[in-house]
């Protein structure tokens, strides 16, 4: 089906369904890694691997408005039909990226400082967590560049790309966990060591991919990558993503510290349903990548009609993921739990809090595809300040709620904070399509 503006059902998908496949690969390594050292038969190693991943996760996605914020930058220019400057604005993110991770290994001391000073976890998990995190800094400047690198393929529609990127990545990071951990017995440090590899080989990988972009002079043409007004467009937009994001990390954060104040068992259920939640998550942000792509080039030809009919089209689809995805872990939940887990008591909890993560499928789909849509349009002031304002309720939650009722108040926290950022968002779309009418 298309409709009067040429956008098509089918085009929606060629975008989305590479980024779901390959997004749902990022989740389900995160299973594996916690259903590899699960076989452990301890609830110190899965609580150890989550922390530390989410340690570093917190740290990597302060850095996520590369990803976003080259995603909509690009678009715009590709719908402008400025394709010199999309060249550009990989570089410039690459660059970047490459920077950031090389600040993160030379303060690698401070950052675990910081950050098991604020988590309350364990004697043990911290140790172990200590070890992993050692090993998976040093690919800090590979993770943060290949946001960018992710951010131009989405962009110009190559989501094969992407696909073909994440199933290299998470696909040896799984296959050398098996070996490292249940084969040669290195424990959690062997999962830090498949990651750091994954992560180093899929950057040259993810160049390659892109290497349209570095056919021409564009990409080292310095004058246009320093450009004074280009630049300050750039800051302009990616600073606004970055305090969303960093607003957004810490509510992320804040949860799996909390669950850590909770004990082992109740930490380590939490972070076997976390795995629940970012398969969907990372699923849909497929129809949000799509929104982006599309949006982002609507508002650079100035088609309002096109930014409408992608932001409904692709919300539609992402809700019946949603949907369908909340039935299959109402299913099939107790046996996934079952299978990432042996400690009894570790999967009894988890089955507990199930139905959150049933609920959360679907309720989270408004939030993931106004962001897609808002950052398209690089809409990114408003993202911004909604999410800081959710972020903010959140933690209301957390400091009246969670002392009373415990890890229940957690996930309704969650669950209050998903729907804030939908219903914020929503309210704001009116007016984001009248800005991309008149143009600005």
């Amino acid at each position: 089906m298309t409709d009067q503006v040429g956008l098509s059902n089918r085009r929606i998908l060629r975008i989305a369904v590479p980024i779901v496949l390959a997004n749902i690969s990022v989740p389900l390594l995160g299973a594996v890694d916690t259903g590899v050292v699960g076989q452990m038969g301890a609830a110190a190693p899965i609580g150890a691997v989550g922390l530390g991943a989410i340690i570093l996760t917190s740290i990597y996605w302060i850095f996520g408005f590369l990803r976003m914020g080259t995603t909509g930058l690009v678009a715009l220019a590709t719908g402008a039909g400025d394709l010199t400057e999309s060249g550009a604005i990989l570089t410039r993110g690459v660059m970047i990226g490459l920077a950031a991770g090389a600040v993160m290994v030379a303060g690698q001391a401070l950052i675990m400082a910081l950050a098991f000073r604020i988590a309350p976890a364990s004697a043990e998990v911290e140790a172990l967590a200590r070890e992993y995190l050692a090993i998976r800094i040093w690919g800090a400047p590979a993770t943060i560049a290949l946001y960018a690198v992710t951010g131009w393929l989405i962009a110009t529609e190559r989501t094969r790309g992407v696909l073909v990127l994440q199933l290299w990545m998470n696909g040896l990071n799984i296959a050398l966990d098996l070996w490292f951990v249940l084969g040669l017995g290195w424990g959690v440090q062997g999962v830090a060591v498949a990651t750091l590899i994954s992560e180093i080989t899929a950057l040259g990988l993810g160049l390659w991919l892109c290497r349209a972009a570095f056919a021409g002079a564009q990409w080292r043409d310095w004058g246009r990558v320093f450009d004074r007004a280009r630049l300050l467009r750039m800051w302009q937009v990616n600073s606004d993503i970055m305090l969303r994001t960093i607003a957004l990390q810490g509510a992320m954060t804040g949860f799996v510290f909390t669950s850590a104040g909770f004990g082992d068992v109740e930490l380590a259920a939490n972070q076997i349903l976390w795995q629940f939640l970012m398969i969907t998550a990372y699923a849909l942000d497929g129809f949000a990548f799509a929104a982006e792509a599309l949006v982002g080039q609507a508002v650079g030809a100035r088609a309002v009609a096109m930014m409408r009919a992608a932001s409904l089209r692709a919300s539609l689809w992402a809700l019946g993921g949603g949907v369908l995805m909340g039935l299959g872990f109402w299913g099939l939940g107790p046996v996934l739990i079952d299978l990432m887990a042996i400690d009894t008591d570790v999967r009894a909890a988890a089955r507990a809090y199930l139905p959150f993560v049933v609920v959360l499928s679907v309720l989270g789909v408004g939030a993931y595809m106004l962001d897609g849509i808002f950052i398209g349009a690089t809409g990114t002031r408003e993202m911004r300040n909604t999410v800081v304002l959710a972020v903010a309720i959140y933690g209301l939650i957390l400091w009246l709620a969670v002392p009373v009722w415990g890890n229940p108040a957690l996930w309704g926290a969650l669950m209050v904070l998903n729907l804030l950022r939908g219903v914020f968002l929503a309210a704001l779309y009116p007016s984001l399509e009248r800005r991309v009418a008149r143009g600005g």
